[in-house]
C-alpha cells in the first residue's frame, strides 16, 4: 500500500535568472514501513527567537507533535545568517533526530562569503522550503517618495540618504544599486528585520531592506515598497519595479528551508518532508496563515527540484560576489 502526498502548490522558482515551475510533486512512502523517529527530534533554528524563521519553525514543531506524535525540541542557534546553525547541524548523526531551519542563503551567499563557514552545500540533505521572502527596499510613507527615481534625484541634489541592511548580501546589493545609478548610499548594518524597522521608525535611516516584515505596515499605509529585491514584483506592491528592472540583475530574496545532515535515508527524508509540506500547505494551520499574511504564501520545493534550486543559488551567488568585488 502506498501513501502519497500531493503538493497542490504551483511554485515559481527563480535562480540564476532562470524561472521555472514545479507543481503537483508527489512524495511516496510505504505506509507499512513509514519511517519513525527513535527519539525526540531536535529542530535547530538558525536565527534568534521571535523572527520569521523562528516563528515558522515553532508553529511547525507544534503541529508535527499534534499530527505525528513526534517530540520536537526547538533550539535557537543564531549567528552569521544561519551559518552557525548549519555548521553545528553538519556534525549531527544523519538519523532524522536533528533537523535545521534556516534560509536558502545559509547554503549559498552566507556560506560562500564566510571565511570559515566550516561546511559545504554537499554536507546536507535538503528537505523542503516553506515560503519565500518578500524582499523589498522600503521607506516611511511620510518621506513623500512614491518611486525610487525620487530617491536617486534627492541624492544627486546633495541629500545624504542612509539605507539599512541586515546582511552582507544586502550591503552588496546596496553598493550595486548605487553604482548602477551613479549615487552612493550611507549603508548602515542592522540586526534583522526588526532592527531595520526600528531604525526607520526612529528616523535613523531613510530606507531599509525588509524580507516581509514591512508588509503589515505597507498594508496600513505606514510604509511604501520602492523596489522589489526579488526576481518578481512583490505581491503587496506590484507597482514597485524589481532591482533587475533598475539595473541590478540579481535575486536578493530567499526561501525559508528545512535541512538535515547529509546522508539521511530516503525513508526519513520523504517522511519528514511530507509531514512539513502537509502542514504548511494546509490552509487551516497557523503557519499557513502566517506565511500567507507576511510572505509569499506556501512555496513548497523539495526533492530533486530543491537540490537543483540550491545548486543554482550557488552559481548565482558566485556571479554576485564577483560583481560586488569589482
Amino acid at each position: 500500500m502506498k501513501l502519497d502526498f500531493i503538493s497542490k502548490s504551483v511554485i515559481a522558482i527563480a535562480a540564476s535568472g532562470l524561472v521555472f515551475a514545479v507543481g503537483s510533486i508527489a512524495i511516496s512512502t510505504d505506509a507499512k514501513a513509514e519511517w519513525k523517529p527513535k527519539g525526540p527530534i531536535k529542530m535547530m533554528i538558525g536565527f534568534r527567537a521571535g523572527g520569521g524563521t523562528d516563528s515558522q519553525g515553532r508553529m511547525i514543531a507544534d503541529e508535527l507533535e499534534k499530527r505525528k506524535g513526534w517530540k520536537i525540541i526547538p533550539e535557537n542557534v543564531p549567528g552569521k545568517g544561519g551559518v552557525v546553525m548549519a555548521k553545528k547541524l553538519k556534525s549531527q548523526p544523519a538519523d532524522g533526530l536533528a533537523i535545521g531551519m534556516a534560509i536558502s542563503e545559509s547554503f549559498a551567499y552566507n556560506m560562500l562569503a564566510s571565511r570559515k563557514a566550516g561546511y559545504t552545500a554537499k554536507d546536507f540533505t535538503y528537505l523542503t522550503t516553506t515560503t519565500g521572502s518578500q524582499m523589498g527596499i522600503f521607506a516611511k510613507k511620510s518621506k513623500g517618495w512614491t518611486n525610487f527615481k525620487q530617491v536617486v534625484d534627492a541624492i544627486k541634489a546633495g541629500k545624504k540618504i542612509s539605507i539599512g541592511t541586515m546582511s552582507p548580501k544586502l550591503k552588496d546589493g546596496s553598493i550595486l544599486l548605487g553604482r548602477a545609478h551613479g549615487i552612493k548610499f550611507n549603508i548602515v548594518g542592522l540586526r534583522g528585520g526588526k532592527g531595520v524597522v526600528n531604525a526607520l521608525v526612529a528616523d535613523d535611516i531613510d530606507l531599509g531592506w525588509g524580507a516581509g516584515i514591512q508588509t503589515p505596515g505597507v498594508r496600513k499605509g505606514q510604509y511604501i515598497n520602492l523596489l522589489s529585491g526579488e526576481t518578481a514584483r512583490l505581491k503587496i506592491s506590484p507597482d514597485a519595479p524589481t532591482l533587475g528592472e533598475v539595473g541590478v540583475p540579481y535575486d536578493f530574496g530567499a526561501k525559508f528551508i528545512f535541512v538535515a545532515p547529509g546522508g539521511l535515508s530516503k525513508d526519513a527524508r520523504d517522511t519528514i518532508t511530507s509531514a512539513i509540506v502537509g502542514i504548511v500547505g494546509d490552509k487551516s494551520t497557523k503557519v499557513n496563515k502566517f506565511v500567507t499574511a507576511r510572505y509569499a504564501g506556501p512555496i513548497l520545493i523539495h526533492g530533486a527540484a530543491l537540490d537543483k534550486f540550491i545548486a543554482n543559488g550557488i552559481k548565482s551567488t558566485q556571479k554576485l560576489l564577483a560583481a560586488s568585488a569589482k
